[in-house]
């Protein structure tokens, strides 16, 4: 009797361990490797990630910004028919401590398809009616898409917006919509389904998709802003992702993959689990693949996955 309850305690002990064990190799770690990039000030800090995450070679940086200094500026950048790569957006910006790739964008006119706010005025808009295919080539499934912004009180905030290119104002929603189904070819602002809508007065913002955490916890809107099919959130790819705390730290993330043996990218889902570790609030997927680039001070923190290099990209977001 005493060796079996003996046998049952070192079996409790080993699931113990086990479970302990698991749990560890699901957190990340981070070095603060901040003087590896210039000359920052204090409000801005580098991470690098460990080597190894969930027994895969990994590759990852985030910058942690003080919004809360005044002698930062934030915002977005933006062309008009044509992609720069992040290289010439610094450049183009006046070398600013950081630069990020931001939207999703379509490569027939070099346009972003989500919305960004520059100085407080929309410069580009969502696409919020996706055309069905096959034989329902008449309907059109209508979404809202997500965007992180932050007020001139400096105030941050992910939210779902609705805009049009007729106006100046961008409307938005805390709560997502469902995704329905129509023959519109638009969604009119008109609809019984937004009448959440406010105006959102934003300095600046970058869209993307979809949300991963809201009010501190995860929350994949994907089903709802429909930026990724099937289970396809649940693939390993290069990925740009910002958050933000309640302190008023903002988090930009970039994880490299796509490179066998060196970095193997990331999921959607351990994406939003990386912000929730790192104490955010809310977070948001943005533009990743072969578009994602974080610099800092002009230096490349992970290697971009597109066999050129730095992929011209249409809006970035910046800090200097």
């Amino acid at each position: 009797m005493i060796m079996k309850t003996y046998k049952i305690l070192g079996l409790l002990l080993l699931l113990c361990v086990g479970f302990d064990v698991n749990a560890q190799t699901n957190v990340l770690q981070w070095n603060d490797v901040t003087n590896q990039f210039g000359v920052l000030p204090n409000s801005i800090k580098v991470f690098e990630s460990e080597k190894i995450f969930k027994d895969s070679n990994f590759v990852g940086y985030y910058v942690s910004i003080n919004t809360k200094d005044k002698k930062l500026e934030m915002g977005a950048d933006t062309t008009l028919y044509r992609r720069f790569t992040p290289q010439q957006f610094y450049n183009r910006i006046g070398q600013p401590y950081v630069v990020v790739n931001s939207s999703f964008f379509e490569f027939v006119h070099n346009t972003n398809v989500n919305i960004v706010v520059k100085e407080g005025l929309p410069v580009s808009y969502n696409i919020h009616s996706i055309p069905a295919k096959g034989r329902d080539t008449l309907t059109y499934t209508h979404v809202l898409g997500s965007a992180l912004g932050m007020d001139k009180k400096g105030k941050m905030d992910i939210a779902y917006t609705y805009t049009d290119s007729n106006s100046k104002e961008v409307l938005y929603q805390q709560t997502v919509m469902k995704p329905f189904r129509d023959s519109n070819l638009k969604l009119s602002v008109n609809d019984t389904r937004l009448k959440e809508l406010t105006p959102w007065k934003v300095k600046w913002a970058n869209g993307g998709g979809p949300v991963l955490m809201s009010e501190g916890q995860i929350n994949i809107t994907n089903d709802d802003e429909r930026k990724f099919a099937g289970k396809a959130i649940l693939d390993y790819h290069p990925r740009t992702a910002m958050g933000y705390k309640k302190d008023g730290t903002l988090i930009i993330m970039a994880i490299q993959g796509r490179m066998k043996g060196i970095a193997a990218g990331i999921t959607l889902t351990e994406l939003a689990n990386l912000f929730q570790q790192l104490g955010c609030y809310e977070a948001i997927n943005l533009d990743g693949g072969g578009s994602t680039c974080l610099l800092v001070n002009g230096k490349e923190t992970i290697k971009p996955s597109d066999p050129t290099g730095q992929r011209p990209v249409p809006a970035v977001f910046y800090v200097k």
